[in-house]
């Protein structure tokens, strides 16, 4: 993944490039300059963000700008902004930031089938709004409010993945117990493989165990690639399942 400010890229790497979405362009002569946007460190740094794997992580600590910035991205691509797929036009509370208004999506060649911005915090009233639309002509009830909140939430998943579809996730595994983020994981790993792109914020040292994702982190200023091992869901979760009474003993007492 590439985070550029001006830096010309050769046409080699553009062929290279074979994603559904290539790169966001961040127009920062579009936000007010006494926008929030501007205070946040990871984002304001950076004018161009491209995407090179299927696979695509944010990663940072809260309030680092990760959602801002996916759900900047899902807006873009013509999301609604609460979840649901293009076609989904409804709003409990408008909460978005002007960010969406400056972000430009290039394209690649190939074209998506299909998209779902799915994301841990409004996942009730997504739910409520597939169950609304499902009951008309030719739909399917799914009745997700019948179901726990962690099998709803991996059910409207799975029902949403398809191959050649663009994905964004929003915390999904908020909801979900270990064993059902592994099976999240491979269902994530299914599609890419069918030509599926996803960009996923995530706190989930599971998840992020992702053969072959990029990870990018809004840590430690700029947002710039790293690895796994480097990532704090990684380090704190290691030392906690390697050290657990230590770090308990330093933490408590």
């Amino acid at each position: 993944m590439r985070i550029q400010q001006g830096i010309s890229r050769t046409a080699e790497m553009e062929t290279m490039n074979n994603q559904l979405i290539k790169r966001a362009l961040i127009d920062w002569s579009r936000i007010d300059p006494g926008s929030y946007l501007r205070g946040i460190e990871a984002i304001s740094r950076v004018s161009e963000i491209e995407f090179n794997c299927p696979i695509s992580f944010f990663v940072g600590e809260n309030g680092s700008g990760k959602s801002t910035l996916l759900e900047a991205i899902a807006i873009a691509y013509g999301f609604n902004q609460e979840g649901g797929t293009r076609n989904y036009s409804f709003s409990t509370y408008d909460s978005h930031s002007e960010l969406c208004s400056a972000i430009r999506l290039v394209r690649g060649v190939r074209q998506a089938s299909w998209g779902y911005f799915l994301r841990a915090e409004s996942f009730y009233n997504v739910a409520t709004q597939e169950e609304e639309y499902s009951r008309g002509p030719g739909g399917r009830p799914q009745h997700y409010h019948e179901k726990s909140h962690g099998e709803s939430f991996l059910a409207l998943a799975q029902n949403s993945f398809r191959a050649n579809g663009f994905y964004l996730l929003d915390e999904p595994e908020a909801a979900l117990s270990p064993q059902r983020q592994l099976t999240l994981l491979m269902e994530i790993h299914r599609y890419a493989a069918e030509g599926a792109q996803f960009i996923i914020v995530t706190h989930s040292p599971i998840l992020l165990g992702m053969p072959d994702a990029e990870i990018l982190t809004f840590d430690d200023g700029a947002i710039h690639p790293c690895t796994y091992e480097e990532t704090d869901s990684y380090q704190v979760t290691s030392m906690f399942i390697n050290h657990r009474e230590q770090m308990l003993h330093r933490l408590l007492d």
